[in-house]
């Protein structure tokens, strides 16, 4: 038997279900909702009898939200609980608390303890012995000043809501006791202050940026990679390591590598890793549990809630150091699992996407959306933002599935971020995924328009030189130049009408890549693409790839260990697959020194000349031209004011004629090899020379 409860669904809409069929045949007998607080009566109606035990029931006057109601309907005595009416525009613009600081705040004599649960009947803190009921306020905010110095202590919330009462952490929450077992109060002041000395590294512009990928945990778990604290946040902190053959490794490896920004994967607090015995399993990160938490697995010392955000701030700080900015990979377009998530506890059905038919929005594939177009939801998001501003001096954030999310909290961000004194980089993947929102309203490349200064993954530029992933296609460099055509697109920023559709409406917000964290290595996708071709061409092929990235206009974003042929033995979802598949082969770093020098050498020659990071489509125009070649062989010309550049691929095994833009002195100063010694330096004299097969050649020719 279904049991009897009514649903506020709309502003003056319940819907009741009841086992009493006689009432619904006495139409004559209207019911009544009842505020026993107040002992205030409000007329209702039935307006429709959708079947034998649910109706529709209509009221005038608007119900109070987080109180005891009743409907009383002959002899029956039904509760009534908030239901959809928590994801209408009514109840937002009722109850939304935008100018509340919430969670726990800290001060020496007392630590001020604020929720927002408009829905609910009772809030209580729970606090060393003591069980306090907070006060309700304006807005469904609860708060309670309670006297003592409580920083480090343990805390939760026992909140009482449409008929249960049960323990819940605070979503706010700073830090956490081990496997987030309780919220703990934190005065900031008392934790680690020493990044405060090492203040954020500053590009003149966003656009010089180049983007390593990198996973806390894979950067340090392997043995050989003379790293003490292994697999820790701590890990990255430690200078100078080396294999027991005396390559860099670490901190030290990425800071020679050159590039200008690290990605880290989600840092926060999430699921699926027993942070007292992280050895036992791994994740990647993007089962988020609570925001504003650091992972304590990546803690020497997970049972000490100050100890995960010490060891945080002193890796981010010596990234700083070491002239490395730190973005945050985060994840604000779902929680692990819904029902367990303080969000849903606390203001059940608010915080999450639904379809109009009442059903989940399942956009993420993971069985919930956050509905960030909500205004706690978005306040919740900007709250976190400004945390990981203001506490961790962060330098910007990657947003995963950012087409889930809606555009004006984006640009809400976007706007927050301004404030700060560096400028921060905001990027995120702008796939259009089926969430219940509408298009124009989704953070997507499509509204790339929408957005400017916030960049987006280019899977056009990704597809294009390697194939579609998820079609098991081929690309320019493992296809023999298929997709040649869009070549001039992708090495002008992939804004400019003239080479086809754009995908973004400004170079300043393509991040080109080739790989990242998500699906096959692009290693592991040429030997399914291409397995009959010799290592050394996949070699070659693969660097064709990464050095079409690291020279196109656009942000370049590097995986990991991408420059060194990074495997995954073939796993193309590698996010539970543990350290075996994961971790990084600094063995293999040794082994492959060679083409990482190359790599080292694009990288170097894209931050010391600017014609390959310009910043608007007029200076590409004016500045980059494409060759006239023999196909399937690409080349453009970059122009600078004093020195030029020839940039030429060949994607296939024959050696083929150029002809140079000009006549003259043109030094080669990039060509890609996987054996030793090959990359020298050369000249051609005139306009006439060779490309090898598989090559990657740059040229440069100084205008005097």
């Amino acid at each position: 038997m279904v049991a009897q409860v009514a649903w506020i669904d709309d502003v003056h809409v319940l819907t009741a279900f009841i086992n009493n069929h006689s009432l619904l045949q006495a139409k004559e007998n209207d019911p009544v909702i009842y505020w026993k607080s107040k002992e205030k009566y409000f007329e209702a109606k039935v307006e429709k009898v959708i079947n034998d035990a649910t109706v529709t029931i209509t009221f005038t006057e608007d119900l109070p939200m987080g109180e005891e109601l009743t409907l009383l309907w002959g002899e029956e005595r039904i509760p009534v609980y908030p239901g959809a009416v928590v994801r209408t525009s009514w109840f937002d613009n009722h109850y939304a608390a935008l100018h509340t600081t919430f969670g726990a705040s800290y001060e020496k004599k007392a630590t001020t303890f604020t929720i927002w649960a408009p829905t609910a009947n009772s809030v209580k803190v729970s606090i060393g012995k003591n069980l306090l009921l907070l006060d309700k306020q304006k807005n469904g905010v609860w708060k309670l000043k309670v006297n003592g110095d409580w920083h480090g202590c343990a805390y939760e919330y026992e909140v009482t809501i449409n008929g249960k009462t049960e323990r819940v952490n605070d979503p706010y929450a700073k830090s956490m006791l081990a496997n987030s077992e309780k919220s703990v109060v934190i005065d900031f002041s008392r934790t680690d202050q020493s990044g405060e000395a090492s203040a954020r590294p500053r590009l003149t512009n966003l656009q010089d940026a180049i983007i390593y990928e990198l996973h806390v945990r894979d950067a340090t778990i392997k043995k050989d990679s003379g790293v003490k604290n292994r697999g820790k946040f701590l890990g990255l902190t430690e200078t100078g390591t080396t294999t027991p053959n005396g390559f860099s490794t670490a901190l030290s490896y990425i800071k020679e590598l050159g590039c200008t920004h690290v990605q880290l994967l989600p840092i926060n607090d999430f699921a699926r890793v027993n942070e007292l015995h992280p050895e036992n399993d791994y994740n990647w990160g993007y089962d988020p549990l609570y925001f504003q938490v650091p992972e304590g697995s990546y803690s020497t010392a997970a049972e000490d809630p100050l100890a995960r955000i010490n060891e945080c701030k002193q890796m981010i700080g010596n990234f700083h150091r070491e002239g490395i900015s730190v973005i945050l990979d985060v994840v604000y377009n779902h929680v692990f699992i819904m029902e367990e998530s303080p969000f849903e506890k606390i203001v059940p059905g608010y915080y999450f996407r639904y379809h109009t038919d009442g059903n989940l929005s399942n956009g993420t594939g993971v069985g919930n959306d956050l509905a960030t177009e909500r205004k706690m939801v978005r306040k919740f998001i900007l709250d976190t933002i400004d945390l990981w501003l203001k506490e961790y001096n962060v330098d910007g954030f990657r947003f995963d599935l950012m087409g889930i999310m809606d555009v004006r909290t984006m640009q809400e961000i976007q706007e927050r971020c301004k404030k700060e004194a560096v400028p921060i980089m905001l990027l995120g993947e702008g796939w259009d995924l089926p969430t219940a929102l509408a298009s124009d309203k989704k953070a997507t490349s499509s509204q790339s328009h929408q957005l400017p200064g916030i960049r987006f993954f280019n899977d056009y530029f990704r597809n294009s030189l390697k194939g579609d992933q998820f079609a098991n296609g081929v690309g320019y460099v493992n296809g023999k130049g298929h997709f040649i055509e869009r070549l001039p697109s992708l090495v002008s920023g992939s804004a400019l009408e003239e080479y086809g559709e754009p995908f973004v409406s400004d170079v300043n917000q393509t991040i080109n890549y080739v790989e990242c964290h998500d699906n096959h290595t692009l290693w592991d996708r040429l030997l399914l693409t291409n397995r009959e071709e010799k290592e050394t061409n996949r070699k070659k092929m693969h660097q064709l790839a990464t050095g079409i990235t690291l020279l196109s206009q656009g942000v370049p974003f590097i995986h990991a260990g991408q420059e060194w042929f990074r495997s995954k033995q073939g796993d193309e979802n590698s996010y539970l697959s543990g350290d075996q598949i994961n971790q990084l082969d600094w063995q293999k770093r040794e082994l492959e020194n060679d083409p990482i020098e190359f790599i080292k050498e694009l990288i170097a020659l894209r931050k010391k000349y600017d014609v390959f990071r310009l910043s608007s489509k007029q200076e590409i125009r004016k500045r980059l031209h494409i060759l006239d070649t023999i196909d399937p062989v690409f080349g453009f010309v970059l122009l600078g004011d004093k020195v030029d550049f020839a940039i030429y691929t060949n994607p296939t095994h024959k050696q083929v004629s150029l002809q140079l833009p000009s006549t003259g002195k043109w030094q080669v100063i990039a060509r890609n090899t996987v054996v030793s010694g090959n990359t020298v330096q050369q000249e051609v004299n005139g306009e006439f020379t060779l490309i090898e097969g598989y090559e990657l050649v740059v040229f440069r020719k100084n205008r005097w």
